[in-house]
């Protein structure tokens, strides 16, 4: 049995997190001074982008990917349950993973 690749494991989280519905007490809502739609489409583009391309980001996705964690890395310890954060934590596992894989490119 071979091991998931790192793209194969990104695709596999982004199709269950593809069915996950936004939470909707949260449309128009914002954390730690960010708009949550915002962040998550953002997010969730730069994933799928990565995907589509094999593994790969050039700089400006990579910049963008790593502003989307840092906005993250500061929303999720003021979620509360209300706020759904199983939501947000499987978002940044997608974008660390993807940030960590050798596969980015930084051109």
């Amino acid at each position: 049995m071979s091991e998931e690749t790192a793209v194969e494991a990104v695709s596999r989280l982004y199709q269950e997190f593809m069915k996950l519905p936004f939470p909707p007490r949260l449309a128009g809502a914002d954390r730690a001074g960010f708009d949550l739609v915002m962040l998550d489409s953002d997010t969730a583009s730069w994933v799928f982008i990565w995907i589509k391309n094999g593994g790969e980001l050039e700089a400006q996705g990579r910049s963008g990917l790593l502003r989307c964690i840092a906005r993250l890395d500061q929303v999720i310890p003021v979620l509360s349950e209300a706020d759904d954060p199983e939501y947000w934590h499987h978002l940044h596992e997608m974008a660390r993973l993807v940030a960590d894989s050798p596969h980015v490119v930084t051109k």
